[in-house]
């Protein structure tokens, strides 16, 4: 069973939807409870299995709720996708001028909350031998882009160390960290030619291009693959190690 964050629109979405097809019964969270449930059904639709559950990740009741509620429906949980962040129509501060309560507010949404769904799950996948948790990160951590990249920097962190502490587990933990990506969330916010002339394949990123990393991550390949952040940004960052 998988559980995918954010999974209402966007990346989240194809992510949920791309367990599906691998054959995983699919938890959608996300604070959009009805876009959610569409795409749920439209997995069981197409004759997948996935539930829909509100809940709002800044908020540690909820996200243990939500953990709970996913185990009671399928037995327990062998992928945990944490996807879901503050990002779409989020207000842009430089360190020196953002509000502390606002900063508090990513901390607990892209980093504190990603932790929670981490410790809810944990016990679960040492119940079944094993686990895969795919954090997803965002080139803006290497740019360093306001607070959005800062938290997405602190969230790599946590990547390594919950690595180290899980191996021994055969629970993995990775991160993927997309560069630009045609989503609503991004090209509302930012127009597109800027990217389009930093990046080496001259194209907007499609979600459908993270899903395959996705799929590796989680599958018996990619059992010996942890504590990375792997970038998958058409040449829009590049570094030579």
């Amino acid at each position: 069973m998988a559980i995918v964050t954010g999974a209402a629109r966007g990346i989240g979405e194809v992510y949920a939807s791309a367990l599906a097809r691998q054959g995983a019964a699919v938890v959608l969270v996300d604070v959009l409870a009805d876009e959610a449930g569409a795409n749920a059904a439209a997995i069981e639709a197409r004759g997948g299995q996935a539930i829909a559950v509100a809940a709002d990740l800044g908020d540690p009741a909820e996200v243990a709720t939500m953990v709970e509620r996913a185990v009671a429906t399928f037995g327990g949980v062998d992928i945990l996708v944490n996807n879901g962040a503050i990002y779409g129509g989020y207000e842009s501060f430089t360190l020196e001028e953002i509000p502390l309560e606002y900063l508090q507010r990513f901390y607990a949404v892209n980093a504190t909350g990603i932790l929670v769904a981490c410790q809810a799950v944990i016990p679960h996948m040492r119940a079944r031998g094993g686990g895969r948790i795919v954090n997803q990160s965002s080139t803006a951590a290497d740019l360093m882009y306001n607070q959005y990249g800062l938290t997405k920097l602190l969230l790599q962190g946590l990547t390594v160390a919950l690595a180290h502490e899980l191996g021994g587990d055969r629970i993995t933990v990775n991160a993927i960290a997309p560069g630009p990506i045609a989503t609503a969330a991004t090209t509302d916010k930012y127009p597109v030619e800027p990217f389009l002339e930093a990046l080496a394949i001259k194209r907007m990123g499609r979600p459908e291009d993270l899903a395959g990393l996705l799929a590796f991550l989680v599958s018996d390949a990619g059992e010996w693959v942890t504590g990375q952040t792997i970038h998958v940004n058409g040449g829009f960052w590049m570094r030579p190690a």
